[in-house]
């Protein structure tokens, strides 16, 4: 009985153990994770290394644990991160190149995966207690429009809940006016101007005016006709018998 105690136990500590060198492996492309890493959304710690247009290339920190890391020679290589569902305008990209700073430490949420590039969540440190989303922050400043995540699957909690954020966000900058959507909120009271001209030009033009009556009288004769219907259900016998009732239990009790 002892014997298989000590076996079990023996079994639990290599597992254990395996699963500390998985989770303190330094993972030096997207091939390196594990897939369930990636649908269990889980966040990794990295170093910025390099930028491109909208590419970021970020040195995974992996967990240490002195046992395992004083035999362990760690391998070099870079991932490849991408804003997960985030497009980018040239504003953007210029933007992003001022706000991340080289070697700069930061945890990337892993969303989705396409072939060697990973889908991510950004997020920042800016204080000791404070961290910043940085997909959600670029579309509250108008410097990018919400696309889907790719790799993440549709009928996830996850998805719903990522697209329910980054649109709330891309919201935040369309009703401000910030950034691309600046263009657009001022057609948008451009034609609320131009509304307000064509309803004028309505009420002058005695073309419009004729259609205008000529709407006004079936409007009102359909309201003549609804009205007509309702007064005779009220007349049916049927709810003339129940107003009836409803009458006499109201004396009964009375």
């Amino acid at each position: 009985f002892l014997k298989n105690i000590s076996t079990i136990m023996a079994v639990a500590g290599i597992s254990l153990l395996l699963r500390s060198v998985r989770l303190t492996s330094k993972f030096t492309s997207s091939s390196d994770i594990p897939l369930e890493f990636i649908k269990k959304n889980v966040k990794l710690r990295g170093r910025l290394r390099r930028l491109t247009e909208d590419v970021l290339e970020i040195e995974h920190i992996p967990i240490t644990l002195p046992i395992i890391s004083s035999w362990r020679k760690e391998p070099c290589g870079v991932l490849l991160v991408k804003l997960a569902g985030v497009e980018l305008t040239k504003s953007g990209k210029v933007w992003l190149q001022k706000e991340l700073k080289p070697s700069q430490l930061l945890w990337f949420q892993l969303l989705g995966k396409e072939n060697s590039v990973l889908f991510c969540y950004l997020l920042v440190n800016k204080g000791r207690f404070f961290n910043v989303n940085l997909n959600e922050d670029i579309l509250r400043r108008g410097l990018g429009k919400t696309v889907l995540v790719k790799g993440l699957n549709h009928d996830s909690k996850m998805y719903w809940k990522i697209h329910k954020r980054l649109l709330k966000a891309e919201l935040t900058a369309l009703k401000k006016g910030e950034g691309l959507w600046k263009e657009e909120y001022e057609k948008k009271s451009y034609l609320e101007k131009f509304k307000d001209s064509w309803g004028e030009y309505w009420k002058k033009d005695s073309y419009f005016k004729k259609i205008g009556s000529d709407f006004n009288l079936k409007k009102e004769s359909y309201y003549d006709k609804f009205r007509s219907t309702c007064e005779a259900w009220k007349d049916s016998s049927l709810i003339l018998k129940f107003r009836e009732l409803m009458s006499r239990i109201h004396f009964r009790r009375k």
